[in-house]
């Protein structure tokens, strides 16, 4: 596997590749788990070389956020890689990428409302980061498709919004979230909890799901089935952030038109920020 660290590298391997080779890119902060390797696997089925990403992005934190403290596996995440069968990884500093700091650089903006709901309303500019690093990714590559997990759920959705307004020729592919054996999303920030809110932590997949029945059975006041599932969730020892039922496609409200609601949740246990979602199909 090809370990390359800047821009230069990254050009001269990209140009030794046939002219018809189908590249992906996963983009990623490492700290790799299953759920990464999913979204790799996902990669090598559908094109000629994968191309993994690992930047901590430091303009996706707000200030007093783990940007410090995030999980940095390198050794480990390059070993992993290469079991994988992936053929390169872009593993650039943030001098690399902001060569001019990262402040006052030029940056892209993600679409209004949907950057500044849910995760939005909590980590402002969060999503402007985000977009701006993969803006920056996708034309340093210029993969033919790249593979985000659903995790992640509205991140993917303005990621595709991103690519439609921009004219990104890049096919967006999206992975199911990968779980520990109790439901809990797997995610590099899990490692933060403690042995007793580990214990603890499925039961925000457990509160989704219940949700997600009665939405498939018919339910409609979305209302009172987020306010009964926070109530749960503090009930549990959780501090929600949000619980929202709304538009799979759109991140908008759920109306006659939906066909798929996607049921969303953030919350606190302890000092730990989880994340979760669930896709389910309305009734006619």
């Amino acid at each position: 596997m090809q370990v390359l660290n800047n821009i230069e590298s990254l050009h001269h391997y990209l140009g030794r590749l046939p002219s018809n080779a189908r590249v992906a890119l996963v983009p990623t902060m490492g700290n790799l788990h299953a759920g990464h390797l999913s979204l790799v696997d996902k990669a090598k089925a559908l094109a000629d070389v994968v191309l993994v990403s690992i930047f901590v992005n430091p303009i996706q934190f707000a200030p007093g956020e783990d940007f410090d403290r995030y999980p940095r596996t390198e050794a480990e995440d390059i070993k992993k890689l290469t079991d994988a069968g992936v053929q390169a990884v872009f593993l650039p500093t943030v001098e690399v990428l902001y060569p001019d700091g990262i402040e006052g650089g030029t940056r892209v903006m993600a679409s209004r409302p949907l950057a500044e709901m849910l995760c939005g309303a909590s980590r402002p500019g969060h999503f402007d980061g985000v977009v701006t690093v993969v803006a920056k990714l996708f034309n340093l590559i210029q993969p033919d498709l790249a593979v985000f997990g659903e995790k992640d759920f509205q991140q993917l959705v303005i990621i595709r919004r991103m690519v439609a307004d921009l004219n990104f020729p890049v096919e967006i592919i999206s992975v199911p979230t990968v779980r520990e054996p109790d439901g809990l999303a797997m995610s590099s920030r899990n490692s933060y909890l403690n042995a007793e809110e580990r214990a603890r932590a499925a039961m925000l997949y457990s509160c989704l799901r219940q949700v997600g029945e009665q939405v498939e059975q018919g339910a409609r006041d979305m209302a009172a089935l987020e306010a009964s599932a926070e109530q749960r969730l503090r009930d549990s020892g959780f501090v929600p952030d949000y619980f929202r039922i709304l538009d799979a496609d759109t991140l908008a409200p759920l109306h006659d038109g939906s066909r798929r609601a996607v049921i969303l949740a953030a919350a606190y246990l302890g000092h730990t920020r989880l994340i979760d979602n669930l896709v389910v199909s309305l009734p006619a």
